[in-house]
């Protein structure tokens, strides 16, 4: 990984391809505990979080990080999951999506993680608007990001020409000394 942002594209585009009925992917910054205040956004909706929980040093600033994503699935609805309500089958369809988020993370790498493995999942307080769910896994990631391309050391400019030189004689006409007489 040499960004962040490489790490949070992988996994956006993977909810994407692995869950078309989610209609918002974005960065978590608890946009659910402020919706009048916040950007508008269509349900359900999955939010990504990182934390780094330990870093490693493998060489010159490149580091293993062991992370904790968490992928926050929000969903607006007005269905009810009781026994017998006439909208169950519709309210339920939140804990299928929450099983098919697990299932698409579970087990799986990237080119940005190593094997990801569901370590919590649970309900979050959603501000009485929804249902809020954060599912958070576990995986390492190897961050490259602050790894310099070019050598630290400064090279004074060199200019190369393609003009012919001729090597001095190994021959002396000369002594290497004048001895003095």
């Amino acid at each position: 990984m040499e960004a962040w942002t490489d790490l949070y594209t992988e996994i956006a585009e993977r909810i994407n391809e692995k869950l078309p009925d989610i209609q918002w992917i974005d960065l978590w910054h608890e946009q659910v505990s402020y919706l009048t205040e916040e950007l508008p956004f269509p349900t359900p909706a999955v939010f990504i979080g990182f934390n780094t929980t330990n870093c490693n040093d493998l060489s010159q600033l490149i580091q293993e990080c062991e992370m904790q994503v968490d992928l926050y699935f929000f969903y607006e609805t007005f269905s009810d999951t009781y026994v017998g309500s006439y909208n169950q089958a519709s309210a339920i369809d939140y804990l299928r999506t929450l099983t098919q988020l697990h299932t698409a993370f579970h087990g799986t790498s990237g080119d940005n993680f190593q094997t990801m493995r569901r370590v919590d999942m649970k309900r979050e307080e959603s501000g009485g608007a929804g249902n809020l769910y954060r599912i958070s896994f576990a995986c390492n990631v190897e961050d490259a990001s602050a790894q310099v391309v070019h050598d630290q050391q400064t090279v004074n400019e060199i200019e190369l020409t393609d003009e012919t030189y001729q090597r001095p004689s190994t021959t002396d006409s000369e002594g290497m000394f004048v001895i003095p007489k």
